[in-house]
């Protein structure tokens, strides 16, 4: 392990929503249904916070899936259904402003959404859930976040009312705007900066397991999943390489969190200063590979890392930057996956023993899958390096837009045929036109697909 020096900083600040202080509106809520003709006092019940939420999806990235708003006290509609026509939300994306499509409304103790089919209980809370795919529903650009606070605007123009009774939040004039922005998951990372040895600077995010901060001297070591972004996002924001994609936050979920605690790694390359030119915007740069390696160095010192589970996981440039990095330390990582990479053929002799999940789309127009056009030699031709260099791979082709279930039988029974014969490297293709949104985005399903990262923490070095 390279010796850490006193040009050497790393420092991890726990994550935080800026929120802006919160104007209360009053919104007018009748206490009863009249009786005996005469009306009982309304009771107030004022807005005291109003959020988005937000969620990285697998296939179309940062969304702004619902809107959380927080009333002084409960509100009880006893069983009754809000109709999603009580509520108009407008959203101005990029000075634009343009309606969202409601999908569904409902009380909650907390703002978050509820996946069930009947979903709602009692609370404080109305969760006001939106269409995924009208076209403002982005929460990023092409690379930074989008400004987001006080961007939405909800206004309720008729009465919510309580099953066999009265309203019990009635409509009024008012449009409540958005105090800030809650992204579940993401925002339990920590944001880091770390410095070299010779003075380059990586940004990263940090999620520690539960059962760490609870008793950090407990003697417990855990994984630690280092994921590698692609080059889109490249950049100086902090944030992008864990909302572009599901690569990291797949890994912090907290029903993989529950099943396999570990700790996350998800470092960003900077975009390069004025007169750097292009070098040090990839992860198999010198000065990148560099300070990544001295970064992983200092998170395993610092933190109770089971040097025996350190994982390597990337897409597109980030799989270029792993299989760049294993034949270099071949001894140290207990395994990898890599989706959509490309590399040397001639290293792959190198790292013939490391289990590796690979994966590519057969008609990707970025990373060629194997003839190697532009100086990358694809995933295609990468397997066939390893195999020719004794390593058994296994091989597997299916739809990357099938249905979940029928995408992990699948992987499945592709990892069943390699335990059968002893093989540690699979390989999944994705035919033409099976890859949605994008033939780039073989990752559509990969981070989804509870079989290969199951498979991932069963490796050990």
């Amino acid at each position: 392990m390279p010796r850490i020096t006193r040009r050497r900083a790393l420092t991890i600040a726990a994550s935080a929503v800026t929120t802006t202080a919160v104007t209360p509106v009053p919104t007018a809520a009748a206490a009863d249904a009249m009786t005996a003709g005469r009306p009982r006092t309304p009771r107030l019940n004022p807005v005291l916070r109003c959020d988005l939420l937000t969620q990285v999806t697998p296939r179309h990235n940062w969304l702004v899936t619902a809107v959380a708003i927080r009333y002084a006290a409960p509100i009880d509609t006893r069983g009754g259904v809000i109709p999603p026509s009580a509520f108009h939300v407008t959203a101005t994306v990029g000075r634009q402003t343009a309606a969202r499509t409601v999908t569904r409304v409902y009380t909650n103790s907390a703002a978050e959404v509820d996946e069930r089919a009947d979903p709602g209980r009692p609370g404080d809370h109305l969760i006001i859930e939106l269409d995924l795919r009208d076209a403002n529903a982005r929460a990023s650009g092409a690379t930074d976040p989008l400004p987001l606070d006080r961007a939405y605007a909800v206004r309720q123009v008729a009465d919510v009312t309580a099953r066999g009774s009265g309203p019990v939040l009635a409509a009024h004039p008012f449009a409540i705007r958005n105090d800030g922005v809650r992204t579940p998951v993401v925002d339990g990372f920590g944001a880091g900066s770390f410095t070299d040895s010779t003075g380059f600077g990586l940004d990263f995010r940090f999620h520690q397991p539960a059962g760490y901060l609870r008793r950090p001297g407990a003697g417990t070591r855990y994984p630690l999943v280092v994921t590698l972004h692609g080059g889109g996002e490249v950049a100086d924001n902090n944030m992008t390489q864990l909302t572009a994609n599901r690569i990291a936050v797949a890994f912090a979920e907290p029903q993989r969190q529950y099943k396999n605690p570990a700790f996350v790694l998800a470092p960003q390359i900077p975009l390069p200063r004025p007169m750097e030119g292009p070098d040090g915007t990839d992860w198999t740069d010198a000065k990148v590979q560099r300070a990544l390696v001295e970064l992983i160095d200092a998170v395993t010192a610092e933190y109770p890392v089971d040097a025996d589970r350190l994982y390597l996981v990337g897409l597109s440039s980030g799989a270029r930057g792993i299989l760049h990095l294993l034949p270099q330390q071949p001894r140290r990582y207990a395994a990898a996956v890599a989706t959509a990479g490309w590399g040397d053929p001639s290293a792959m002799e190198r790292i013939t023993h490391i289990p590796l999940w690979a994966d590519h789309s057969v008609d990707d127009p970025v990373v060629p899958y194997k003839d190697g056009r532009f100086g990358k030699p694809g995933t295609w031709t990468l397997m066939n390096a390893l195999e020719n260099a004794g390593a058994k791979v296994t091989r597997g082709e299916w739809g990357n837009d099938l249905p979940q279930e029928q995408f992990e039988a699948h992987s499945r029974a592709l990892l069943r045929r390699a335990r059968r014969t002893g093989s540690h490297v699979l390989f999944t293709s994705y035919p033409a036109g099976t890859t949605p949104v994008n033939p780039h985005g073989s990752w559509a399903q990969t981070y989804e697909n509870d079989v290969v990262i199951d498979w991932l923490f069963e490796q050990s070095r």
